[in-house]
């Protein structure tokens, strides 16, 4: 190879670096802040505008080559997203790869109580470290100087990883976690995070346990605050004083959005009104035109299993909490059958379709696709590459509702993500590159 040939490769490769891709992908609205850009060197994640997002150091990255640049590319959940279908694996159009699904709960009343859910995850992950199948659990947990804030953590002792225990509806980055995708540890996290550390672990020849929920989306840290003030207005506590506590469920089924205050003032409200009023509308963009909200890359997946309405619609009246649990691999159906044979966990055989009639939103996610998609590049963004996920079938066979979601994603972009018409964003553009004080696109 000539010398001007080898400088012009070399020039590539370093203008198409982690950082870029990294970039793009933000700029598009597409990251869901699952933490795995931490992974490499030279990039961090901190809370940016409600939500977590990189934080990319250009003189540390620089540092980073082609392997490492494959790595990302293949394993990043804004990039890519391939439905899970295994070989011998049943593959269900809403809830992906299932090799067995059952009822359960966790057999420790206090970790039931505690837990979301009836407390599967927790007591699973607490038997792993137990009985020496996993070294470390990384999950997430709410940080104790700040109740109110969500940190990620590795943990050792099964009693810490009971603290692990109940939903966090805010911003964290699991996947961050410097062990997150390496053998020997049991991960859990949300599914772009569970994509996240599978993708990563596969180019890097590990075998992580991984452990997922389903997921609505990430919810702005904002909201959280918000919540806070409202419910603490005109209760004399201090907001500028850090929280006692505070939980967003657990302690009951679904259990209530609990707060204490510094001088030990407590409020509270249903889980029908923190998250149907205050957090779920708040959700990012990404999580909106998600395809995977149920966990495929997972081995082991846990989702409320509510009892159903006589309408059929779920129903939150509190109770004893009950999980819906899917073996999604091999792995993850003898680590379920171990536990149960342990006594960590309860389970009956449960239907899938029982399953679909109390968690509709994971149906109709799947639905809206190609609608969200369509009204995303109509203004101008790029979107992550979906495959297997029979979006297009889905979409056709509702084309009324297709056509209504693609005008409200298109209002909502504009609307709530502050998303310019590409072609203003063009004449802005333009204006900057000739002296003009035109603006970029907005993006909240």
């Amino acid at each position: 190879m000539r010398d001007s040939e080898q400088k012009m490769t070399r020039s590539t490769l370093r203008s198409v670096s982690i950082a870029t891709e990294i970039n793009r992908v933000v700029d598009s609205l597409n990251c869901s802040g699952c933490g795995l850009c931490a992974q490499f060197e030279g990039v961090i994640m901190q809370l940016h505008n409600g939500f977590m997002r990189p934080v990319v150091d250009p003189e540390a990255v620089s540092r980073t080559g082609a392997a490492e640049l494959a790595e990302f590319r293949a394993s990043c959940p804004g990039i890519r997203i391939q439905a899970q279908r295994g070989a011998g694996i049943h593959w269900d159009p809403d809830f992906g790869p299932v090799l067995g699904a059952w009822e359960a709960y966790a057999t420790d009343e206090g970790m039931r109580h505690e837990g979301s859910s009836g407390g599967v995850l927790t007591a699973i992950a607490s038997w792993l470290l137990e009985s020496g199948r996993a070294c470390r659990v990384v999950g997430a947990r709410k940080d104790q100087a700040d109740p109110s804030r969500t940190r990620s953590v590795s943990v050792q002792d099964p009693q810490e990883a009971r603290a692990l225990a109940g939903s966090r509806y805010a911003p964290a980055a699991n996947a961050a976690a410097p062990d997150a995708a390496s053998s020997g540890t049991a991960f859990i996290g949300k599914p772009c995070e569970a994509q996240a550390i599978r993708s990563l672990s596969r180019e890097r020849g590990q075998r992580p346990i991984i452990l997922s929920f389903f997921c609505a989306g990430t919810p702005d840290q904002r909201a959280t605050d918000r919540l806070l003030d409202e419910l603490f207005a005109g209760t004399g506590a201090d907001r500028d004083l850090p929280l006692c506590d505070m939980r967003y469920r657990g302690h009951g089924w679904p259990g209530e959005f609990t707060a204490v205050a510094a001088d030990g003032t407590t409020v509270s409200t249903s889980y029908s009104e923190s998250w149907g009023k205050a957090l779920g509308p708040t959700v990012q963009w990404r999580c909106r035109l998600c395809p995977d909200g149920v966990g495929e890359y997972s081995d082991v997946t846990a989702s409320d299993f509510w009892r159903a309405t006589p309408d059929g619609y779920p129903d939150f009246t509190d109770g004893e909490g009950v999980s819906a649990l899917l073996a999604r691999t091999p792995r993850g159906l003898e680590i379920i059958r171990e536990a149960e044979k342990a006594g960590v966990i309860t389970v009956t055989p449960l239907r899938l379709d029982d399953l679909r009639q109390v968690q509709p939103y994971q149906h109709e996610r799947r639905d809206y696709l190609v609608p969200r998609r369509t009204a995303a590049r109509l203004m101008g963004l790029h979107t992550p590459r979906m495959r297997g996920f029979g979006a297009w079938r889905r979409a056709l066979a509702r084309p009324r509702d297709s056509w209504r979601q693609l005008r409200g994603s298109v209002s909502r972009l504009r609307r709530k993500f502050a998303v310019d018409w590409p072609w203003n964003r063009s004449l802005k553009q333009g204006g900057r590159d000739r002296g003009g004080a035109g603006t970029g696109p907005r993006r909240g």
